[in-house]
């Protein structure tokens, strides 16, 4: 057994807030020298097009390619990948699409109209996006799973055409990541990633089109690219290190507990898994587990990393102020790992996504519950949603005045308009009001 040093946290210190605060804290995508480096790479793509992106690609991801035509994964290819695949992988991917495919049928946004009294008609128009940037990273692992949860809301949003970029370091293409963009219904496929795949759909180049948004996550350099360029093109949101909070009555099976927490730190050095209880005893033996089994874990070495630098075990007083925590963090993932999560439910303000009950890890979630798992992190879950079919659509306000609404909101209009010394504005609704 290996000693893991993992903060832990007392909401009865002094000065939890401030070590809570610390504990949080994420400013790594305002690294100024990473936004010299992606403001450079956008303006060269805006500038050079296909020249300067595929300059990049065989630079940072090391592939052979002389034109970009080179980059694009063909339709054959890509329906090649979804049959070489085991039969077991495609089975899993055509549950979990179907699964995701019915759970975002229920967000769809309809159209809706009224008529006042007078025979105005207001209302709301719903139309799809026209075209959506899909980015799936491709560098320490292959993710499938991010194909269909990008993917899918947008096909059912109406989206009439998807384009997918993921880099392909040494030019080795993932067959389950392809297979996954069949099966999701992608248009089109290009080998390439970093600030410059980004920068291509923004801005567009010869070979690969415009599009009106960019979803899906990626590295520092991805998530800065996307910060820059938004106003240019709609962006999804921009995502920090993932990260999870266990909320745990104490009566969890502690070995489950702890590989919930692993589930998290083996992302990356700067995931965050936090398990909050007001068991100290509990707290003790979930960090005894997670010390023993530590070195069965694959990424060891990431988890240990994750853990020790952002990881915590925090002991609060009861669960009424567990769940003023969990609202302060703001969580990506929550679990309610307790005998009632449904009368928790209700006191939860903030989080991403929430999963409820002992027997719900977050990892299926990731993969195939049904909900999105490209959710708010970094504590923006105060302010934003996961990722659904919401995002893929637009809302219109519809206006149609008869002559006697026209009459009656004019003088309406004409009031205020003169009040801001808008004369034009004024005089437009004044026009149109019934002489009597």
């Amino acid at each position: 057994m290996t000693t893991l040093n993992i903060r832990r946290l007392d909401s009865m210190q002094p000065d939890f807030q401030q070590q809570l605060d610390y504990l949080l804290a994420w400013d790594e995508v305002s690294d100024q020298q990473v936004v010299a480096r992606v403001t450079e790479i956008l303006q060269a793509v805006r500038q050079r097009g296909d020249a300067a992106l595929l300059e990049y690609t065989v630079r940072f991801d090391a592939v052979t390619a002389t034109q970009v035509e080179q980059l694009k994964v063909s339709k054959e290819r890509i329906q090649q990948a979804l049959e070489q695949i085991s039969a077991d992988q495609r089975q899993a991917l055509e549950h979990a699409a179907q699964r995701i495919r019915h759970y975002h049928e229920y967000q769809k946004l309809a159209s809706w109209q009224f008529e006042e009294p007078d025979g105005t008609l207001l209302g709301q128009q719903i139309s799809a996006l026209d075209r959506v940037g899909i980015y799936v990273p491709g560098g320490k692992a292959a993710y499938p799973s991010t194909v269909l949860m990008n993917a899918i809301p947008a096909k059912v949003a109406g989206v009439d055409e998807i384009i997918m970029v993921v880099p392909t370091p040494g030019g080795a293409i993932n067959n389950i990541v392809l297979a996954a963009a069949a099966i999701a219904g992608v248009d089109q496929v290009f080998t390439i990633g970093g600030a410059q795949a980004v920068a291509a759909l923004a801005y567009g180049t010869a070979t690969v089109p415009r599009v009106d948004k960019i979803v899906g996550p990626g590295n520092i350099y991805v998530a800065t690219a996307k910060k820059q360029v938004f106003g240019v093109v709609g962006i999804d949101m921009i995502a920090g290190p993932s990260e999870i909070l266990v909320v745990c009555d104490g009566h969890t099976n502690p070995d489950w507990i702890a590989m919930d927490l692993f589930s998290q730190a083996e992302h990356d050095e700067s995931a965050q898994s936090i398990l909050i209880s007001p068991d100290a005893e509990f707290l003790n033996t979930v960090q005894a587990v997670m010390e023993r089994e530590l070195a069965t874990m694959e990424r060891a070495s990431t988890v240990r990393a994750s853990l020790e630098r952002r990881g915590a075990l925090i002991r609060v007083k009861d669960m009424a102020e567990a769940m003023a925590v969990t609202n302060n963090i703001a969580p990506e993932h929550l679990e309610l790992s307790v005998a009632d999560p449904q009368a928790l439910l209700p006191s939860i303000r903030n989080a991403g996504a929430i999963f409820m009950g002992r027997y719900t890890a977050e990892a299926l979630g990731d993969y195939c519950a049904g909900p999105n798992h490209v959710l708010p992190t970094s504590s923006t879950a105060r302010f934003s949603s996961p990722l659904g079919v919401y995002d893929f659509q637009k809302r219109s306000s519809i206006i149609m005045c008869s002559e006697q609404g026209a009459s009656d909101l004019g003088v309406t209009a004409s009031l205020l308009a003169r009040s801001e010394g808008l004369i034009a504005h004024a005089k437009s609704a004044e026009y149109r009001i019934k002489k009597k």
